[in-house]
């Protein structure tokens, strides 16, 4: 089962996108490097605000938002790092408050597992089938 989400890497240089250079490359002329690094920043801002956003469900405006479960991929949000830099773990368990909600859960990721708040982390979403 491949884990690899998809990206906007993917979209703007066909595979995963690891880092970006920050020096322009020998070939491109200073215009067309300004006009694609400009691009670059506001797909990524946009992204940020609309796609990311959308992933956070929020349960007091939206009543039939999918709550997070154990098991569920998620992307860690981080509001110090840029979303390039965000990590991604899975859900080991949550810990649920006196009414039944869950507020807190731990993600596994590479570096081991964290606790995190469940408004932190953007489920992504799974296909079923």
């Amino acid at each position: 089962m491949d884990t690899t989400p998809l990206t906007p890497g993917h979209f703007l240089i066909g595979r995963p996108l690891m880092s970006v250079p920050s020096a322009p490359a020998q070939t491109c002329r200073p215009n067309r490097y300004q006009v694609i690094e400009q691009l670059r920043r506001a797909f990524w801002e946009r992204w940020r605000k609309e796609y990311m956003a959308e992933l956070q469900n929020r349960a007091k405006w939206r009543k039939d938002a999918s709550t997070i479960e154990v098991g569920d991929l998620v992307i860690l949000k981080q509001d110090n790092l840029a979303p390039l830099h965000w990590r991604m773990g899975r859900v080991t368990k949550l810990y649920p408050g006196g009414d039944g909600i869950s507020r807190v859960a731990d993600v596994h990721t590479s570096t081991g597992t964290i606790k995190r708040a469940i408004n932190k982390l953007c489920p992504l979403p799974m296909h079923q089938g």
